[in-house]
């Protein structure tokens, strides 16, 4: 096939497409590398650097590769940055999905696989999350995916348009090629490797106090590399309808078992402060994955947090500086 992926320099949209070029598909990446790396770039992929918010940069990409499907990753991401720039996020990941969704129905592509968010579900009733849990986004971020997300279905209705909408919870490890450099850093995993590398003195645990075993939040962390295969799945089965899934492990680590795995992977101390809780984080967060399993077979092939922390180390003790010194 002809898949365009946006975002494609970025952590998850380098590890699609270096999945995609390995199984013989033709890629086109689009990427602003506003978050994304130059030296993420798939060898086997074209690039265009373009920015979805141009529409005519995005039509004219489509107008010339003309894929088949698309994968789109591109999205501003931080749940705390959109609190405090709503409009970077209600105003460009829609304005941007938008000028992708019209470049691609002029161009008549009808297939695409959204990256989308656990951040959908701020006040679960029910763990783990399953797919019918009522949607309640937690922040302008988890809102304009959830307004993606209708987006898509009413294209649907309106066009004939076919998708998934694949809901990720927390994305961690590595290939021998891809791993996490981001800037901001933000998540656990990559932060608390910088301390068993020497560049942080401690990483901070916020909040001991939660109703969990050892009194840490507990979250479901998902190999990078399931994550694609779920997209590469999602895709094959679309002929026979649109997909929503939420994306998970299936069972949740708490952040003192990341911490202490990290340790034993590292063969290095991980120094530790205690801190106050964040406001709005919830206890535990898990996701279902048993939808996806009944209909399209799919199962993590690394679902122990110790092989997850295993490749992010080797990934992250030979770029320590990211890929500025790849």
């Amino acid at each position: 096939m002809r898949i365009l992926v946006t975002g494609g320099a970025g952590y998850i949209g380098s590890v699609a497409t270096e999945t995609l070029v390995g199984q013989g598909h033709a890629v086109l990446v689009f990427d602003n590398l506003q978050q994304g790396h130059e030296e993420a770039l798939e060898p086997g992929a074209a690039f265009v650097r373009g920015d979805l918010r141009d529409a005519a940069a995005i039509s004219s990409a489509i107008g010339d590769f003309r894929p088949d499907a698309v994968m789109h990753f591109a999205a501003n991401s931080l749940v705390g940055e959109s609190m405090r720039d709503p409009f970077a996020y209600l105003g460009d990941n829609v304005v941007a999905a938008l000028n992708l969704l019209r470049a691609m129905d002029a161009h008549g592509v009808q297939r695409i696989i959204l990256s989308s968010t656990a951040n959908l579900f701020a006040d679960p009733l029910k763990m783990p999350i399953e797919e019918d849990e009522r949607i309640i986004p937690g922040s302008p971020y988890g809102e304009s995916k959830g307004i993606i997300e209708r987006l898509l279905h009413w294209l649907s209705v309106t066009r004939g348009l076919r998708y998934a909408c694949l809901r990720y919870f927390n994305a961690a490890g590595a290939t021998e090629r891809h791993g996490e450099d981001h800037d901001p850093e933000l998540h656990l995993i990559p932060l608390v490797l910088r301390v068993a590398l020497g560049q942080r003195d401690s990483i901070s645990i916020f909040g001991d106090d939660y109703p969990t075993p050892d009194g840490t939040c507990i979250r479901d962390y998902i190999h990078v590399l399931d994550l694609i295969d779920a997209h590469v799945l999602a895709l094959h089965a679309l002929e026979q309808g649109n997909r929503i899934y939420n994306l998970g492990n299936g069972r949740g680590f708490s952040v003192r078992q990341v911490i202490d795995t990290a340790e034993r992977v590292t063969g290095r101390k991980i120094a530790v402060k205690v801190a106050a809780r964040r406001p709005g984080d919830p206890a535990v967060l898990v996701a279902g994955r048993e939808k996806i399993r009944r209909e399209l077979g799919w199962q993590p092939r690394h679902p122990d947090l110790e092989a997850i922390v295993r490749t992010a180390w080797h990934w992250h003790s030979r770029h320590p500086h990211g890929y500025r010194q790849a």
